[in-house]
Formats: C-alpha cells, structure tokens, sequence
C-alpha cells in the first residue's frame, strides 16, 4: 500500500511542480518582459485580473509542491537523511535529493514571505504608499528571479537524484 501511496503522491508532487516553476517561468520570461510593451490602459486588466489569478495558483503550487515532496521523502524513508544531506550517510543520492529539497524550500519560503507580500503592494491588493509600490514591485522582481535560477539546478537534483 505505501508503494501505491507513494506513486500518487509522486504524481501529485509532479504535477504541484509543474504549476508552480511553469508559472514562475511565465512571470520570469513572459509577463515581466511583456509589461513595458502592453500599453498603458491594458495594463490594469494584467494587474487586477491577470497577476491575482496567476499569483494565487503560483503560491499554492509552490506550497503542494513542498508538502507532496515532504510526505514523498517520508513514505520513502529518506526524509530525515535528504533534508540532513547525506551527512555522514555516504550516500550522493540522499546529498543530491536534499539539495534539491533545500532549494524548494528556500524558494518556497521566497514566494510566501517575500514575493507575495511585495507583490500585494505592487498591484494595490493591500494599502500602501504610492512611494512603496515600484521598491516592492523590484524586490518581488528580483526574488522572483533568483527563484528562476534556483529552479535549475533544484530540477537537476530532482532528477538526477532519482536516476542514480
């Protein structure tokens, strides 16, 4: 039953993934760098319709993805080694998942206590000064692309890690 358990957790860890690092690309390599083009009365539908939807889908993406990847360790029984990285273990598989773990939940952490507090005060979603809205706009920005980065060799250890 674990086995079974374990392959639709897996499944569900996978698909929590694909939602989230799919919408991270798309802000990173579609939405920002579109934004200077739209013009300026279309770009309200972007921040009041558009960002919202995508933003919320982008945080619980991220935070299915960590749980599912969490309870996937456990049912698995490498939980404790990944997340200590191999230490003492003398396991590269354990190291290379646990790599990968930690750099979802650091970008996991980004997205809910960074990114999406700053971009509330970017789009207006919560009070703020008019002064506050471009440095939240950046900061959310340039946490948002470190995520991108991050997400590389995070994919990389995903995988490679369960092809070793």
């Amino acid at each position: 039953m674990d086995m079974e358990l374990a392959l639709y957790v897996r499944w569900l860890h996978v698909i929590a993934g694909v939602m989230w690092i799919g919408l991270l690309w798309y802000f990173n390599f579609v939405q920002i760098p579109t934004m200077p083009k739209i013009p300026d009365d279309l770009k309200p539908a972007v921040g009041k319709h558009i960002a919202p939807e995508a933003l919320f889908w982008f945080r619980w993406g991220a935070a299915f993805t960590v749980l599912f990847g969490l309870i996937l360790a456990h049912l698995n029984g490498y939980l404790h080694q990944a997340l200590m990285l191999g230490a003492g273990q003398g396991n590269v598989v354990f190291t290379t998942i646990g790599i990968g773990m930690w750099f979802g939940l650091i970008m996991a952490f980004n997205v809910w206590f960074i990114i999406w507090p700053n971009q509330k005060i970017a789009l207006g979603l919560v009070e703020a000064d008019a002064d506050a809205k471009p440095a939240a706009a950046r900061k959310a920005m340039l946490f948002s692309r470190t995520n991108t980065l991050l997400s590389i060799p995070m994919l990389y250890c995903m995988v490679a890690a369960q092809n070793m």
